[in-house]
């Protein structure tokens, strides 16, 4: 046996050590706004998280072959296996200091940038041109396309639930919610588990054990294990930063926040290949919802005062024909259940209750 076959295989050991602590770093991204909204226990919400992240990291490999053929030109011999452990130990260290402090940071870019700084290092080739087109740009507009859509969409569920009874809607919300987080984490698994796809493969490839930059079924299966045994294991302090520190949803916000956050992730992973930060699009998506989800006095506070900047007004439903016209806003105060004038208990907007 070899010193290079000892090298990859801790290579790879490796990058399946990171592909656990991808799960249970991400794992707040598809199960904390669940969470906090009661739509789910976090054991029930890891365990789809699990399950999904599985069956999302067995879907496609194209995200693997940006990552692991598109961001550096792929280096040969022991040079480049050297590159490859530097940029994983490099993002390990990130994902377990972010993880330690509750922060919610992409691991999928601490990757990319462990990478392209270990090939800077070592004197490499780096695709500088892949690296606008297919990581930073990604990471720039995505985040914002989740904040936009995340807004309108929160906008569409206030207007078309104004006259529903709160009780009901909730209710109904919180069962949308388990559909909604489990295709956020197949979007997870779609996304994220094919970036240590893509490392595996590199090393493979650096090595000299495949000819071709194909990801072998084995790394797919092997990746897919890990990343759902690491989301198993659970990332509650991320979790408390995602469902409580950001903003504290209601189950329409969270529904609104986690179907953007879903569509964004499998969009880019199966339409464009790209990896994106599956952390900031999920931040973004709930401060997306924020203003109109907002929009409720509490203590005094007005929802200008209590909302990010930029967001100062939130949008009021239509007035029905006849009804007398009113100064007053239309959000309920102290959590929904002080009605606004002219509507009964039971016609408060579930989005602010």
């Amino acid at each position: 046996m070899d010193a290079a076959f000892l090298a990859l295989t801790a290579i790879i050991l490796v990058a399946l050590a990171f592909d656990y602590t991808n799960g249970f770093h991400d794992a707040a991204n598809a199960i904390a706004v669940a969470v906090s909204t009661k739509a789910l226990t976090p054991r029930a919400a890891l365990a789809l998280a699990a399950v999904m992240n599985l069956i999302g990291a067995l879907l496609s490999t194209e995200v693997a072959k940006t990552v692991g053929a598109g961001i550096v030109d792929p280096p040969e011999g022991g040079e480049g296996l050297e590159i490859v452990f530097a940029a994983l130990i490099g993002a390990i260290a990130w994902n377990l200091v972010t993880w330690w402090f509750g922060l919610p940071s992409s691991s999928s870019h601490a990757l990319i940038g462990g990478l392209v700084g270990a090939a800077l290092a070592a004197a490499h080739s780096v695709q500088w041109m892949g690296v606008f087109e297919k990581v930073i740009v990604p990471m720039v507009v995505s985040p914002l396309v989740g904040s936009g859509l995340g807004y309108l969409v929160m906008l569409a569920l206030l207007w078309a639930y104004r006259n529903a009874h709160v009780t009901r809607a909730n209710r109904g919300f919180r069962r949308a919610q388990i559909v909604s987080s489990a295709t956020m984490a197949l979007g997870h698994g779609m996304q994220d588990a094919q970036e240590t796809m893509g490392i595996i493969t590199l090393a493979l490839y650096t090595a000299g054990e495949i000819d071709d930059f194909e990801v072998p079924f084995w790394v797919v299966l092997a990746a897919a294990a890990a990343i759902s045994a690491g989301t198993y294991a659970g990332g509650f302090r991320i979790m408390r930063t995602m469902g409580r520190r950001i903003i504290q949803l209601t189950p329409a916000g969270g529904f609104a926040a986690q179907t953007v956050a879903s569509s964004v992730m499998v969009t880019t992973a199966t339409v464009f290949a790209v990896p994106v930060p599956t952390t900031h699009i999920t931040t973004t998506s709930i401060m997306g919802v924020v203003p109109p989800g907002g929009c409720r006095r509490s203590g005094g506070v007005s929802p200008a005062a209590s909302s990010p900047p930029g967001w100062s007004r939130c949008p009021r439903p239509p007035r029905s024909r006849g009804s007398p016209r009113s100064s007053s806003t239309w959000w309920s105060a102290d959590r929904g259940l002080a009605p606004a004038p002219g509507r009964s208990s039971h016609q408060v907007n579930p989005i602010d209750a």
